[in-house]
């Protein structure tokens, strides 16, 4: 019997398993008060490190809804907002349908730039989830990808050298950063693609 190449299979989570549509926070918002939706989203692009640092954990809960709720005018509240920001996520049911096979033969990790809100409001309930051994999170680890330190939180808890580890993410930055430590890595492209890619590899 041919020897497995790869002992974990390291997923990225948005827009590979979970699609995400920000489009839907401007609708909502824009439903309170219109035109708060646009100067909110406006805001958020500009000031993207706000929600980089977020994802690492250097901004607390309270640190971030200040600064939201202010682009949002004050228009609603904490909670109300932790909703209409997390209730953008939606399931690719044909990529998580792969999960039940491969965790018969592989360790899953989970491994995503993130936040805390997201994962409290959005898409943290989600079934697949179960089936990953290990959710390896920006905001808990104190790293973004692409920065070594995340991927290395990957190898600390699967305890396999760096190329018996296959990374899907759909931004290239991210499979690269996975590259440079020696792991296989594959750019999500859609499901078929994905498929073919896994097929290559005998992973399928």
């Amino acid at each position: 019997m041919r020897k497995k190449q790869y002992s974990v299979i390291v997923f990225d989570l948005g827009n590979v398993l979970i699609p995400f549509n920000y489009n839907l926070i401007i609708q909502r918002l824009d439903k309170i008060e219109v035109g708060v939706g646009k100067k909110f989203y406006d805001l958020y692009k500009k000031n993207y490190q706000i929600h980089r640092q977020y994802e690492k954990g250097t901004l607390s809960d309270t640190e971030f809804l200040d600064i939201m709720l202010s682009w949002a005018d004050h228009k609603i509240d904490r909670e109300k907002f932790c909703h209409i920001y997390s209730d953008i996520f939606s399931e690719n049911k044909k990529v998580t349908s792969l999960l039940p096979g491969l965790k018969e033969k592989y360790k899953l990790v989970l491994l995503s730039n993130t936040n805390h809100i997201h994962k409290k409001y959005g898409w943290g309930n989600f079934p697949f989830l179960i089936y990953f051994d290990k959710q390896i999170l920006s905001f808990e680890v104190g790293a973004v990808k692409p920065e070594r330190q995340i991927y290395e939180a990957a190898e600390n808890f699967s305890k396999m050298p760096s190329n018996k580890h296959i990374f899907i993410d759909d931004i290239l930055d991210y499979v690269n950063g996975a590259k440079a430590l020696g792991w296989d890595a594959i750019q999500f492209k859609g499901y078929e693609n994905l498929l073919g890619e896994f097929k290559k590899r005998n992973i399928l």
